[in-house]
């Protein structure tokens, strides 16, 4: 435990008696398993999945800065009831606000790149979704490229607005040195986006999926997401009905499609770090986007569970194998027989995360885009 003592510093602990007005959690409720951060710093060495609190939301223009939106999630999550017994999950408690954004930017980053280099899978409860950029910068101190996948109604690339939420993607994307080695956006709606924003992210190869084609199609996230190892989901992806904090837009995911694309995430082996933000607890009713927020989480958990059961690649035995060539190209489809997920091989004999939509398209001797698109990048 000592280990990670000095991140403590950078945290406040929780209440747990004040997330459920002082009546306690049930028996079988997440409440009573979570080892929190109250007095003293938990034990982390089991732990698998960590949750950290940041409600810092001025780079959203927000003066008054910070939010009770973790504990607010927290309070929903707790009283969920734990089914995956064999996924263990501690909670550091909330980053302590910096004097000025940037301060808890770096506080964030410092305890995110911690755990996430001993091994744990970090869930960050958050405030504005600029602070991917924490995240995103917890890989690069340690100069690792890394596939990013972001949820969002919107391409935060907007160089006009004033505000650092809005435009953060330009320095996560373009900033020198870059350690992106792909980067998906999930989920944007095409009348909020300027046509020449998604030609320019064609360009640098990186792949858009509209909220329609992600809601008729949303088992093939499922291979972007197994590909990724930070995923960043801010709330305005999700229609306001669902998350009445959204007040962005009427349409997008709907509250079992945001729980399907974290159970991806929590599925995928690559993901060691997913941020939730966005959550603006004083446009929520009922605590609605809170509870969905908390379903979303629990959902990371199933899929983490369903994930562990996964074979590894060079357990043939646990695969259906099949042989084929497609515009003179040799290849090789793996799918799980556990899971029933599945890979193709590439050219230069790696495997990357597909979909049997993928494996149709093969057999029918045409080439999955999918394969290009990596093709290309390689």
């Amino acid at each position: 435990m000592s280990d990670y003592l000095h991140i403590a510093d950078f945290l406040q602990p929780v209440n747990r008696a004040m997330l459920t007005a002082d009546e306690g959690f049930k028996e079988g409720q997440l409440g009573r398993v979570v080892d929190l951060y109250e007095e003293e710093f938990p034990d982390l060495d089991e732990a698998q999945i960590v949750l950290v609190g940041c409600g810092e939301q001025r780079g959203s223009g927000l003066i008054h800065g910070h939010s009770e939106a973790p504990d607010i999630i927290r309070r929903h999550f707790y009283s969920l009831f734990y089914w995956h017994t064999d996924i263990r999950i501690a909670d550091v408690g909330n980053v302590k606000p910096g004097s000025l954004y940037t301060d808890s930017y770096a506080a964030l980053r410092t305890v995110v790149q911690e755990l996430i280099n001993d091994g744990k899978t970090v869930i960050i409860l958050g405030g504005s979704h600029d602070l991917t950029l924490s995240q995103y910068y917890a890989y690069s101190e340690k100069k690792r490229a890394i596939e990013a996948t972001c949820i969002d109604a919107l391409i935060d690339l907007n160089l006009d607005a004033p505000f650092r939420h809005e435009n953060f993607l330009m320095e996560m994307l373009t900033g020198e040195p870059n350690f992106i080695r792909h980067y998906n956006h999930v989920g944007f709606q095409s009348y909020y986006v300027h046509p020449r924003m998604l030609e320019t992210m064609d360009k640098l190869r990186f792949d858009c999926y509209r909220v329609g084609s992600v809601k008729e199609n949303i088992d093939e996230m499922e291979p972007v997401l197994r590909n990724s190892n930070l995923v960043s989901f801010d709330i305005s992806a999700i229609a306001h009905a669902y998350a009445p904090s959204n007040s962005i837009s009427p349409n997008g995911l709907n509250g079992e499609e945001a729980c399907v694309i974290m159970r991806y995430a929590g599925m995928s082996p690559n993901v060691n770090s997913i941020g939730i933000y966005g959550y603006n607890s004083e446009n929520d009713t009922d605590d609605l986007t809170a509870k969905q927020i908390a379903h979303m989480i629990w959902y990371i958990l199933d899929g983490r569970s369903r994930g562990r059961r996964e074979a590894q690649l060079d357990e043939r035995d646990s695969f259906n194998e099949f042989h084929m060539a497609f515009a003179e190209v040799e290849t090789v489809f793996l799918q799980s027989k556990k899971t029933g997920r599945w890979w193709m091989q590439l050219p230069d004999k790696k495997f990357i995360a597909c979909s049997y939509k993928d494996y149709l398209l093969a057999s029918s001797n045409e080439i999955p885009e999918r394969w290009l698109r990596a093709q290309e990048r390689s």
